[in-house]
Parts: structure tokens; sequence; C-alpha cells
């Protein structure tokens, strides 16, 4: 249980304290801000911006000017069927249908207000109806952090690096009222840096993000996920927070829901770059396939948890394949790939059924059927959409990288509303308290779809901000 406070000397306080400077966290700040409330964001690590820094920037919003300009037909309504279908009918409908519903008003407020710039291009990722992805023209989530850490400037909202969040307190009534932590920290020394207690005058919001590299806790949740499965995550991304929001009694959800990346190369450490060439290229124009047959084993634009799971049961690394066609029509340059060796660059189909041991004449066969859905515009295997500007894979050179998935979302956490109250084990709110981001939960489901995290961190840390500051 939370300390409660009733006689208690703070060393300092705001209106809102913020815990986390990613996405939600910092829209959080700013919206509090924006509606006239002192703001303290407290960040654990020495850098800003968290996990969020190293997303590859892509967020999704349906209903856009940009999907008109180009003939796409696109409705929050049919994003909210696309991402529970994704998350297996597991999301609470209620936050779903926030995040869908204010998904292009929350791309403008990126472009209008923070002034993010993105690529002049629509993209349809894995499990999406229609082309409904924005990528940061940097192709980072460091291009909106970036730009909220300069509109936080602007406003004069401080931002502390390397303080740890040891305790959330509770008044005598049980209303949250404000924070322990340990000043000067380093991680991962817990107790490291000096302690300090920070009051909040009207709420604390926590927006720590996820657990993908706290192996004790996602062990517990899904026993496969040893420290054998790597992660894409930041290693900061450990879940102390969570665990104190629900020893102070906040609801946990789904905590056992873990997404793997399936776009994951093996060959590089976290994130890197083999994503790159695995999500633009390979899987919207190319093929994956099980080297030990040479046959595919998916539908290569599938939610990340069918593809993921198609590929974990084969055991092994499994390969995505493209061709130059498919990197011409991409529009994406993929020479950094090749520098550091995840993709592998061949000119002759047998030279890329050697290299990997694959039994050629599958692998032939296995291309021209393919080839023969896209001339066809029907994928009669798997039902792979075959985007418009596809083409069959007969134009050398042809590259290929090994994918395994690795942990990279957590779908469970704290259960919140749609006014982004954190709820207790009865539903109810936890006065003074808010969440935005993935320490929540409910939002995805069993499987979040792609491009939606930015958006849902987004859409909850601006209306944790906005309440909370009215709270």
């Amino acid at each position: 249980m939370a300390q409660k406070m009733n006689t208690q000397k703070w060393d300092e306080e705001a209106d809102i304290i913020v815990i986390g400077s990613g996405f939600a966290g910092l829209a959080a700040a700013i919206e509090a801000k924006i509606a006239g409330s002192s703001v303290f964001v407290l960040e654990k690590m020495k850098g800003y911006g968290g996990n969020s820094t190293i997303s590859d920037g892509v967020m999704a919003a349906a209903g856009t000017t940009m999907q008109a300009d180009r003939g796409i037909e696109d409705s929050p309504q049919l994003m909210y069927a696309d991402m529970l279908k994704a998350g297996l009918g597991l999301n609470h409908p209620e936050l779903v249908r926030t995040v869908t519903e204010a998904s292009n008003d929350v791309y403008r407020w990126t472009v209008d207000y923070l002034g993010v710039k993105y690529l002049d291009r629509v993209d349809q990722f894995g499990g999406h109806s229609v082309a409904r992805g924005y990528t940061t023209h940097n192709r980072s989530g460091s291009a909106i952090i970036k730009q909220s850490l300069l509109k936080l400037k602007e406003l004069g909202v401080p931002i502390r690096t390397k303080v740890f969040l040891q305790r959330i307190l509770k008044d005598s009534d049980g209303r949250v009222c404000g924070v322990r932590v340990h000043e000067g920290y380093t991680y991962p020394d817990e107790n490291s840096g000096v302690p300090k207690t920070i009051r909040a005058r009207k709420a604390v919001i926590l927006a720590t993000g996820g657990f993908a590299n706290d192996i004790v806790f996602r062990t517990s949740q899904d026993p496969r996920l040893t420290h054998e499965i790597k992660s894409t995550n930041k290693y900061s991304t450990t879940g102390e927070a969570l665990r104190e929001a629900i020893r102070m009694g906040a609801m946990p959800i789904q905590l056992s829901w873990i997404q793997l990346g399936p776009w994951a190369c093996p060959d590089e450490k976290g994130y890197g770059i083999g994503p790159d060439f695995a999500s633009y290229i390979a899987y919207m124009y190319g093929i994956l396939i099980d080297p030990e047959t040479g046959k595919r084993i998916a539908n290569e634009l599938a939610d990340r948890k069918k593809r993921a799971d198609a590929i974990l049961e084969k055991g092994h690394p499994c390969l995505v394949f493209a061709d130059e066609k498919g990197v011409e029509v991409s529009g994406y340059r993929i020479e950094h790939c090749l520098k550091k060796g995840v993709v592998k660059k061949f000119e002759q189909i047998d030279a890329v059924a050697d290299y990997y041991k694959i039994p050629a004449p599958a692998f032939k066969d296995t291309l021209e059927t393919f080839n023969s859905y896209v001339e066809n515009g029907i994928d009669e295997a798997f039902g792979k959409p075959i985007l418009p500007n596809a083409k069959p894979l007969t134009h050398p050179p042809y590259y290929c990288m090994r994918v395994w998935p690795k942990v990279h979302h957590t779908m469970g956490g704290v259960l919140i509303n749609d006014n982004a109250q954190v709820l207790d084990l009865s539903k109810k709110p936890l006065r003074g308290f808010y969440a935005a981001g993935e320490v929540t939960g409910g939002v995805h489901g069993a499987s979040r779809l792609s491009c939606c995290a930015i958006t849902d961190c987004l859409v909850f840390g601006r209306i944790a901000g906005r309440n909370a500051a009215s709270d």
C-alpha cells in the first residue's frame, strides 16, 4: 500500500507531477501547462524521451486530408475495427474509440502546434485495412520528442533527469498527493541518489512506458520470455513504476499480453536497423519464408502477433526476401542495412538458396506462385493485400534478412478510463492519479496494431494533462 501522508514537510511542490518524458509524458505536460498549471516532469534516466526516441516515428491516423488527397477511404470506425481485430477483441472499446476518434486531431496537433515534419506519403502496415501510417521526416520518434521538448522549453516547464520514482503518496483521505523520489539516481541502483518528497497540489500523471526489459516481471507473466528472447527496447524499460502503482491500489490489466516484433533481426542488438528493411520493403513487397522448406509461412501484412507466432512456431529464424524493384517502389534506401551486414545482397536466386541452405526447387516454386498472385492481384495462399505498386519478385539484385521476434511492446498495465484516470480494484477512479501510454492497459488488447502506439500515447497524454489540470 502506498504511504499515506498526514502531516508532511514537502521539499517542493507543483500542481502537476509528470513521471516520464516520452510521448505521453511530454504531451501531458504541455496540455497541463497550457491549462494554467505548474508542472514538473521527472525522468529517471539521464536523457530525455525514453523508449519513444528510438521508435520508428510512425503514427496511425484515420480520415486525414492526406488520405483524401490520395483517394484513400478511411474512418475512425474502420481504424477501431482494425484495432479490435488485432487485439482479439480484448481491447476496452471506450479506450479504443477515444484513440481512433482523436487520431486525426492529434496528428494535426503534432504538425500545426508542435511543428513535426512528416514524409509526404501514407503507408499501409500490417493489420491495417488501408494506408494510414505517417512517418516522421527522420523515420524516428525523436522528431516528435525534439519538438515536444522545444515546446516545453518555450512554455517554461522544467524537466529533471536522473530522478527515480520510489513511492506514490496518498493523503489521509486516500487522494494521491505527491511522490517520493531519489534525485541523482544512477541506473540501475534504486537506492542511489538523494531522497526527496514532492507535493502534487492537483495530480500525479504516470507515463513511464512498458516493461519489455524487466526479465523477472515479464517472465512472471509469460514464462516463454526468458533472457534468451531479446528486446527492441531501451534497457531502462523496467516495471518498477508500474509495480508501485499496483501496490498503491491501481487495477492491473492484461499484463501477460506481451507483443513480439516480427521484423526484428537476431544478428543485431536492440531495435537495430533491420526493421527498416523488413517493415518498409520486405513485408510490403516481398515474402516471409522458412529457410528449411523454402515456403511462405504467413500473410506478410498480417498483424504483428500472427507473424511473430508463425515465426516462433518454426523454432528458428526465418527469412524476409525482396528484390530491387521492391526497394525502388518502397522509396526507402537500404545502404545502412547492407553496410551493417544485417541485409544480404545477391545477384541470383540460386545464390540466395546456397547461402541460406534453402531447398532451391521449393524456393523457386514459392517465388513463381507468389509472382502469379501479384500479377493477378490476389494472394490465394494467405490473403496478403497486394499493394497497388507491387511487382513480381523477378528483378535482381535480391535482398534477404533473417528475422526472429524480440519483445517489443507490453499491452498490459494499469487500467484507465476515457478520462485517463487510473482506476482502483473496484474500477473507481483513484483521485489525483492519471496515466497514459504503455504503462496503461486495455487499449490494445492481445496485440497492438502497428503504428498505434504513438497515437495512443499522444491522445491519452493530452487528455491526462488537461483533466489533471482541472482536477
